[in-house]
């Protein structure tokens, strides 16, 4: 509220006079104090009444004499919820008085400070009826608000905004002192306004502080022994609220203050209350969570190892992972005396919701830790399955090496018993290892040992059969062999009709990818759309941010940049370990940028090599290598293609991975350079490189790869360049355009376009399509959360868009944009 009122004097006083007085948060409030801060600067007769102890109504007389001069006035009382009767005596008086004068007196308070019995609800009853007084309520800052302050600090927005909840102090005090800990700014206000309140008052807040999602009448009654009048004291100081029948902290950050200032015995002594309660009111399977929170409070193991596994279970039945990680987490810190297979079985459960939420390092100490309960157990098939989890959860963040040598372990500690399906699971695993590694013939062998192993176990239908046969079809399509796809679909379709959501999920991400290594993503389009809906609905966070970068850049592929582009940073977005995922969003988004001619291209490859190099990894090396070349010839640097390429060429040329090298070899014959290249070059590539652009332009086409179409027409004839340089220009491919006009003009065409795409030309502003989408739901009065929503954005390509249009249209505010793009015609008045 200060910071607007600072503002409005900053950019509306102009020539008017200004008065500012404030109230204080004295346990005595000064008499007047706003007055005598006003009388200070007016002196004269204001302040001789003043320092002479006069009554209310003679101060408002001789306020009104002061505020009658011609001269317009704006008086600023701060803080009235501080005030004492007698200022509050003047304002009610002078609020009568001012219809007369050029006066517009501004009063600030903090309503959650002020309850039904507080002095200043006469005040503002009695200012109702008075036709020139409005009431202006600021609302918290909004998520999309929020997020745009903790960009620059690199800061959690959804985090930042739950502690918050929007309240601007504390956002701002938070991201100056960084988000570990409650800034001392922030504790000190909250316990200096629990300091004004009785000593049963506080009880019933410290009481709260240990209850984060709120605590009922009944439960405070057992803990804090409060009264409804305490109640009424806590709610009306403005620190707590009501939600669904609970008293909560407005804030998180309040209620964390609080909580830190209670002494460690009385914090154990409310915890145990809240337990005793609970298990006499509540039944473990509606309030495992709860009963586990308190237990860990108390300090008592047992109950936590009874009520902690239930809240695991249960989060993990709704699909809620890393609520599992975190109640199973809590079980392991007491489940030291733990019989070794009970603490084992916790130790994988723990791992497996890490896991799915993309918490690898914690996912592999966990198994890890597993691993040595079995082994002191002496159950080694225990321990190879175990051992062959490790090897799959360390792939994800790039450790391949790592993963194939554990995979190894696994293999020699299960192959030392009778075989069965845990062995045949580690083939799969190693296959799977092996393909992602581009080694096909290796993953062949392992698949086939898998298969076999399975065939000879007569091994029923399960998530083992999945994806040992599974393998085996996602080598068929990694082969070139058709029937591939059709195998793997008709094993995620039986996955499925099973409710094995998991392994759908899972395997469909796998036929994404190999379907990626094979082509063009325009046969996975369905797979990608269906698995994204399915992760969400499960809690699969890794497949689901897998899928994103899968999506992103199967809308690069189809000429769809602006959508490749926000799926690229909603990928981004998440904050997740696993670098695969990164690195193609990595890709696509600085693709997107450099085909357009935009800035902060190689900040973006730079950060995609030093994720895909150390793994040695094809897939993963391959992608980039062919960015950065393509980046450096359409920046005129067809020179430095060639140290950009090679050393993925060269992994790619023994053409275990066919699709990587034609792309690589693509973008290397481009700059000038010639390649002695084997002949199984995919059909598109193999006529770009061999000069034979119009089958080339027809098999993109075929593929759906507009750009890749384009690019192949400009190497054609003139005519064909002329083509070529519509359609780049069409998809807003500055770069390649200039290009192919360039070679035009060198051939002595005149005339050529130029400029931007026709839709971006067209509009007044020099918007885009999406940009003036956004503009008319800015001007139908959405906040940027609404348009994200509306449009499936993420709030973070909604806050560009909204920046650009504000650029493009010389405007400070989003009402300022909106009037000036009705000017233009972009939106119609409003």
């Amino acid at each position: 509220k200060t910071a607007l009122v600072q503002r409005f004097l900053e950019d509306g006083s102009r020539d008017a006079r200004v008065l500012v007085g404030a109230c204080d948060p004295l346990f005595t409030p000064r008499p007047l104090g706003p007055f005598v801060d006003i009388a200070l600067t007016t002196g004269g007769e204001l302040e001789d009444v003043i320092t002479a102890g006069a009554i209310p109504y003679r101060i408002a007389e001789v306020l009104m004499g002061e505020l009658s001069e011609s001269t317009p006035t704006i008086v600023v009382l701060e803080d009235l919820h501080w005030a004492d009767e007698a200022t509050l005596d003047v304002i009610r008086l002078l609020a009568r008085r001012l219809e007369s004068s050029a006066t517009l007196v501004v009063g600030t308070f903090r309503d959650d400070e002020v309850d039904a019995r507080h002095p200043l609800r006469v005040v503002l009853g009695s200012l109702s009826s008075i036709r020139s007084a409005r009431r202006l309520r600021i609302s918290p800052l909004s998520r999309t608000a929020v997020a745009e302050l903790a960009e620059p600090h690199d800061a959690d927005p959804e985090e930042l905004y739950r502690l918050t909840s929007g309240n601007p102090f504390y956002v701002t005090e938070v991201l100056a002192a960084g988000i570990t800990s409650i800034p001392e700014t922030i504790r000190d206000a909250v316990l200096a306004r629990a300091a004004s309140l009785s000593t049963c008052a506080v009880a019933v807040l410290e009481a709260v502080s240990v209850t984060p999602a709120g605590a009922e009448p009944w439960l405070l009654a057992g803990v804090a022994r409060q009264t409804d009048r305490d109640l009424a004291e806590c709610l009306g100081s403005g620190m707590l609220t009501e939600v669904d029948g609970a008293l909560v902290f407005r804030h998180e950050l309040a209620r964390l203050a609080i909580e830190s200032s209670v002494s460690p015995e009385r914090r154990v002594l409310l915890h145990q209350r809240a337990l005793d309660e609970l298990r006499a009111r509540s039944s473990t399977a509606n309030d495992a969570a709860r009963l586990a929170h308190h237990a860990e409070g108390a300090g008592d193991a047992e109950a936590v190892l009874l009520f902690a596994p239930a809240a695991g279970a249960q989060a993990t039945a709704l699909s809620a992972h890393r609520e599992a990680a975190a109640q199973y987490g809590r079980a392991l810190r007491h489940g030291d005396g733990l019989p070794l297979a009970e603490r084992a079985r916790l130790l994988e459960l723990h791992s497996r919701a890490c896991y799915l939420t993309d918490q690898t390092d914690a996912s592999v100490d966990s198994l890890r830790a597993a691993v040595d309960c079995y082994r002191e157990l002496g159950d080694r098939r225990k321990e190879g399955a175990t051992l062959d989890w490790v090897s799959n959860v360390l792939w994800c963040p790039g450790r391949g090496v790592d993963a194939r040598v554990v995979g190894l372990e696994a293999i020699a500690v299960l192959e030392s018993m009778p075989p069965g399906p845990e062995l045949a699971k580690a083939y799969e695993n190693m296959s799977f290892l092996h393909r992602m590694n581009a080694d096909i013939a290796a993953a062949r062998l392992w698949a086939d040992r898998g298969t076999t192993l399975a065939h000879e176990l007569e091994l029923p239908d399960g998530p083992v059969l999945d994806w040992v046969e599974g393998a085996s079809a996602l080598l068929n399509l990694a082969e070139g062999r058709d029937r591939g796809r059709e195998e793997v679909e008709e094993r995620i379709g039986v996955a499925r009709r099973m409710g094995r959501d998991d392994v759908v999920a899972g395997m469909t991400l796998q036929l994404v990818m190999a379907l990626a290594f094979r082509g063009p993503l325009s046969l996975a389009r369905q797979h990608i759309e269906q698995a994204l809906a399915l992760a969400r609905d499960i809690g699969n966070d890794l497949a689901h941010v897998y899928l994103l970068a899968y999506r992103s850049r199967l809308e690069l592929n189809d000429g769809r940049w602006d959508d490749a582009a926000e799926s690229a940073e909603l990928a981004l977005g998440e904050r997740f370990v696993s670098t695969f995922p990164r690195t193609l969003a990595l890709v696509t988004l600085a693709l997107v940028r450099a085909r357009r001619g935009d800035p902060d291209v190689w900040a973006l490859l730079d950060r995609a090599r030093e994720l895909s190099e150390p793994t040695g990894e094809l897939p993963r090396i391959a992608p980039v290598a062919a960015a950065r070349g393509e980046a450096a010839w359409l920046a005129g640097r067809g020179s430095t293609v060639s140290e950009e390429t090679e050393s993925a060429f060269r992994l790619a040329l023994p053409g275990v991975a066919p699709w990587a090298l034609g792309e690589l070899a693509v973008v290397r014959w481009r700059a000038g350079i010639v390649d002695d290249l084997p002949d199984l070059l995919p059909e598109p590539h193999a006529h770009v490189v061999a000069g034979r652009w119009r089958e080339a332009a027809s098999s993109w086409t075929e593929l759906g790869c507009p750009y890749e179409a384009a690019l192949a027409l400009a190497d054609g004839d003139a005519e064909a360049q002329r083509a070529a340089l519509h359609a780049l220009t069409e998809l807003g491919a500055a770069r390649a355009a200039a290009i192919v006009a360039r070679r035009l003009r060198e051939r002595g065409v005149r005339g050529l376009p130029r400029g931007p795409r026709p839709a971006t030309k067209a509009s007044p502003a020099g918007l885009t399509e999406r940009e003036t989408e956004v503009l008319g739901l800015v001007a139908e009065g959405r906040q940027n959360a609404e348009i994200a929503e509306r449009l499936v954005l993420s709030k973070r390509t909604v806050d560009h868009h909204v920046s650009a249009i504000l650029r493009k249209l010389n405007a400070r505010t989003r009402g300022e944009a909106v009037a000036n793009a009705a000017q233009l015609g972009l939106v119609q008045d409003r």
